[in-house]
Formats: C-alpha cells, sequence, structure tokens
C-alpha cells in the first residue's frame, strides 16, 4: 500500500510531465494536455492530504471535483481557441501565432 509520500511522489512525476509536456511543445493542443496532466497532479495532491491528515473529511474529494469541473471548462475554452486559430492561420503551432504581439 502506498502511503502519503508515495503519492506525493507520483503527483510530482505527472506535475513534471506536465511541465515539461506545457512548455517543450510546439502544437496547442499538446501545451492544453500538459495543463490538464498538472490539474490532474493538484488532484491527486488534494486527495492524498485528504485521505492522510483529515480522514473522514469530504475536503479534498471536493477540491478535486472542483478542479475537474475548472479543467473541463479550460478543455472547451482551449478546443474553441484552437478551432478559431486553425480557421484563421491554417496552424495549430504556437510558434506561428505572431499576430497577437503589440
Amino acid at each position: 500500500m502506498l502511503g502519503l509520500t508515495g503519492y506525493l511522489l507520483v503527483s510530482a512525476i505527472l506535475f513534471s510531465v506536465g511541465m515539461f509536456g506545457a512548455l517543450a511543445r510546439r502544437n496547442v493542443l499538446g501545451i492544453l494536455i500538459g495543463i490538464e496532466l498538472m490539474f490532474n497532479a493538484a488532484n491527486i495532491n488534494f486527495v492524498a492530504f485528504n485521505r492522510y491528515l483529515h480522514p473522514g473529511q469530504p475536503w479534498g474529494q471536493g477540491f478535486a471535483l472542483f478542479i475537474i469541473a475548472l479543467a473541463a471548462a479550460e478543455a472547451v475554452v482551449g478546443l474553441a481557441l484552437v478551432l478559431a486559430i486553425h480557421r484563421n492561420f491554417k496552424t495549430v503551432l504556437s510558434e506561428n501565432l505572431t499576430m497577437l504581439k503589440g
């Protein structure tokens, strides 16, 4: 059985993979997937801390559900932006999106 440190280690690895994906990808969809991985790492942290520090209390799961709803809204807005960018610029590479610069 994993202890709190095991869950925190898994969460740190997941967050690191998400951070690398968000910073290293050129594709906007890859960046959104990296952000989703970071949200899931935060969910693991909330649930693990709730389980081991305050067992029986629903606060960690409540925060996790809130983050899941936030991630769903972020995915909807992000995918709508990707569709709009693809329609206008015919690309989804973030390096080609220099039109928004001042």
